[in-house]
């Protein structure tokens, strides 16, 4: 346990660099890309403001100082956990975090298990069997292959508006979920399967397993207590990317399907020019990928006990 925390520390302190890295690249991003924000303050570009009140608002905000004391309040009201008003919405970032971010962060989790069990159905059953192994591996390329979006699109078109079995659009209740959740898990469940596959390929040569098998256990009690646990082991690390792709892929799925979220929001945002919800979206992006990884980290160690007494 105690080095299960010394390295939960470590990658805490890495944590929170790369929320200063995710930070600073935002605000020099947002100031490098063409636009006013002044334009979102007042109303956006058809409110037609006056040149006073364009003055008026860059120093009611701060942006007519240097850019390196910009920066520095920035950051130091960042620290204090401040993230300012959202220059569109006329709220603080926080609030449109916490109206935002359940529905952005239940697609990811309902992605990310429905990719798991599939990538389990494929891979368990059908590793070293020949032919049916060879037709699930083919079929896990194929959906490794296949851009969320036009997915998205597919299963909108075919489940929705021909067949009629499921919303098209929204966020209430289960059902409206099912079709956004399918469109990020199947090809995340390919690149799951695919390393699976090989992990699972490797430990079956292991000469644990042939002591395995010499004890009498059944071909499926040797490949669920032993092959599967060894298995594991990368395919724990790389959800921890994918928390990150389902973040990245999220803004075109909530814009097909509808959906309120950080990804819909994100776009919007960055069409706006509104710097303080867009940094708050990426730190707050970066900040579930830390956690993400550091549960990954944990998760790696509980199913690998040999790994408890290693330091980072």
């Amino acid at each position: 346990m105690t080095h299960l925390l010394h390295r939960a520390a470590w990658r805490l302190l890495g944590g929170l660099l790369v929320l200063l890295a995710a930070a600073s690249l935002t605000f020099a991003a947002l100031h490098l890309t063409p636009g006013d924000p002044v334009t979102a303050i007042l109303g956006g570009a058809s409110a037609n403001p006056t040149p006073e009140a364009i003055a008026a608002a860059r120093h009611e905000y701060g942006l007519d100082r240097p850019l390196a004391v910009q920066y520095g309040l920035y950051i130091a009201r960042i620290a204090r956990g401040d993230l300012g008003q959202s220059f569109s919405q006329h709220m603080p970032v926080i609030a449109v975090l916490r109206a935002q971010a359940p529905p952005t962060l239940a697609l990811m989790a309902s992605s990310l298990v429905v990719a798991w069990l599939l990538a389990l159905l494929s891979v368990v059953p059908t590793a070293r069997r020949g032919t049916v192994g060879a037709i699930a591996s083919t079929l896990e390329t194929i959906g490794a292959g296949l851009p969320q979006f036009w997915l998205g699109i597919l299963l909108l078109w075919g489940l929705a508006f021909e067949w009629r079995l499921l919303p098209p659009a929204g966020n209430h209740g289960v059902p409206a979920l099912v079709l956004p959740t399918l469109s990020l898990a199947i090809p995340l469940a390919g690149f799951i399967a695919q390393v699976m596959r090989e992990s699972f390929d490797l430990a079956l040569d292991q000469p644990f397993i042939l002591t395995a098998r010499a004890r009498g256990l059944g071909d499926g009690a040797v490949r669920l207590r032993h092959a599967l646990r060894h298995a594991l082991l990368p395919c724990i690390s790389l959800s921890t990317w994918a928390v990150g792709a389902l973040v990245g892929n999220a803004v075109a799925i909530e814009i097909i399907f509808s959906r309120q979220g950080l990804g819909r929001e994100l776009f919007l945002s960055v069409a706006t020019h509104d710097m303080p919800l867009v940094s708050g979206i990426v730190l707050f992006i970066a900040l579930t990928y830390i956690l993400a990884g550091l549960a990954a980290d944990t998760l790696i160690a509980l199913v690998d006990p040999r790994l408890k007494g290693t330091r980072p």
